[in-house]
């Protein structure tokens, strides 16, 4: 698993607005643990009302069903034994899109 690969994940019920189901994310990191840190999609549109979202056109690269919204301030890590399939690979305008927006977000 590598940074900017699209992967079907089922994160976890919580309670609050976070995402959770069976879903597309992108890969930002393997810990080289047990975790795998992700940033969740969803392919409500209406999503890009919030700050920190970038939306991604599905192209027989990415994998992607339908065009999605990448939810960037709900990164988290996940367990690996929550990833089920992979999907596709980030086009390269999306994870500099995706690395700004990170850098800004988290002063980095």
């Amino acid at each position: 698993m590598n940074k900017g690969e699209l992967w079907i994940v089922n994160l976890p019920f919580k309670k609050g607005r976070e995402q959770f189901g069976s879903r597309p994310a992108l890969i930002l990191a393997n810990t080289k643990t047990d975790l795998i840190i992700v940033v969740p999609l969803t392919s409500n549109i209406q999503a890009l009302r919030f700050p920190k979202t970038i939306e991604i056109k599905s192209s027989e690269e990415n994998g992607l069903e339908k065009d999605s919204i990448a939810l960037l301030f709900q990164v988290s890590a996940i367990d690996k034994r929550r990833m089920i399939k992979k999907i596709g690979n980030l086009e390269k305008s999306y994870i500099e899109e995706v690395n700004n927006n990170l850098r800004e977000m988290l002063k980095l």
